[in-house]
């Protein structure tokens, strides 16, 4: 039992660990920095500078722990495709945005498109390749299997994407993502433990690097994860949830991911349908919270709780 769960997340820890000092220090130097919204909330002005893009520790700490494991469990190949792929994505859009100064990054069309494609691989993959129904475990239901026939690829599309974008939302606060998503991914190690599905060096090396990361991530942070990071992580979470054909879980684990990507999209429509009128003070809702007067420290330990008492209610209806 321990060797294939507590060692990758000692590998990853390590790995993140050592290069943390290595690679922000070579990020500042790149001029890889944060710029801030100035029409934000007014405490984050003092982060413009920081180093972003360190999503690269991520996700060189999750392939490190990986490679080791990739050849007994064939199962963490998806998933780690689904991760490295969408971290590439964020690396291209972190590098457009702060190397070359495209202040959008990669362009809304541009970027859709190449998380269509990733996400068709790795759909085309987990049917065809690693053969694993696309049915859904139905949570509180004793293991019932929900069948949605032909519905299953386009809900896939959804999820996965989906969860991509909430993941990349959730990344404004100084160590929001991280916390939220190390959460998720013990759960999904525990059931993967339990459920002996093949998943677990990589559901524990994500746990591992993002104890690593959070370590130069958490208020004040010295390095931001960037869209390299976020996508990432998304992409894991996608990719692990597919894996063990538990996407509907990520409504009860990921329920920030969820209230962060609902947050934008009734904040634009109401703006537009009222004309101008916000129903948030901003969104995401992080951003919310920040300008009702929460500190940052706060509304991640809230957002972090949350996400702990939902995955403990997860497990119980696995």
């Amino acid at each position: 039992m321990s060797s294939h769960v507590v060692i990758p997340v000692l590998i990853s820890f390590a790995v993140s660990l050592v290069l943390g000092p290595v690679v922000i220090p070579f990020l500042r130097k790149l001029k890889m920095r944060q710029t801030e919204r100035t029409d934000g909330v007014q405490s984050h002005l003092k982060k413009a500078g920081t180093p972003t893009m360190g999503g690269v520790i991520i996700l060189a700490s999750i392939i490190v722990t990986s490679l080791f494991y990739v050849k007994d469990y064939p199962k963490i190949i998806p998933v780690l495709f689904l991760t490295v792929a969408f971290g590439l994505i964020g690396f291209l859009d972190d590098y457009l945005k702060v190397v070359m100064k495209r202040s959008d990054g990669l362009f809304p069309m541009q970027k859709m498109a190449l998380q269509i494609v990733v996400t068709a691989i790795f759909a085309y993959y987990i049917v065809e390749v690693a053969d694993i129904p696309l049915t859904l475990l139905i949570p509180f239901s004793g293991g019932q299997q929900w069948d949605i026939g032909w519905l299953a690829v386009p809900v896939l599309f959804v999820a996965v994407i989906g969860t991509v974008n909430g993941t990349n939302f959730t990344d404004g606060l100084d160590g929001l993502a991280s916390s939220v998503t190390v959460l998720v991914a013990t759960f999904f190690t525990v059931v993967a433990i339990g459920t002996k599905s093949g998943v677990e060096p990589i559901t524990c090396a994500v746990v591992g690097a993002l104890l690593g990361f959070l370590l130069f991530n958490v208020y004040p942070a010295s390095v931001f994860m960037g869209d390299t990071g976020s996508l990432a992580l998304g992409g894991f979470v996608a990719g692990t949830a597919y894996m063990m054909q538990m996407p509907l879980y990520i409504i009860i684990v990921g329920f920030i991911y969820l209230a962060e990507v609902a947050s934008v999209i009734l904040q634009v429509t109401y703006f537009k349908k009222t004309g101008g009128k916000r129903l948030f003070k901003m969104a995401p809702i992080h951003h919310h919270f920040e300008l009702c007067g929460w500190s940052e420290t706060r509304v991640v330990a809230v957002f972090s709780i949350i996400t702990a008492i939902l995955c403990l209610i997860a497990l119980m209806g696995v």
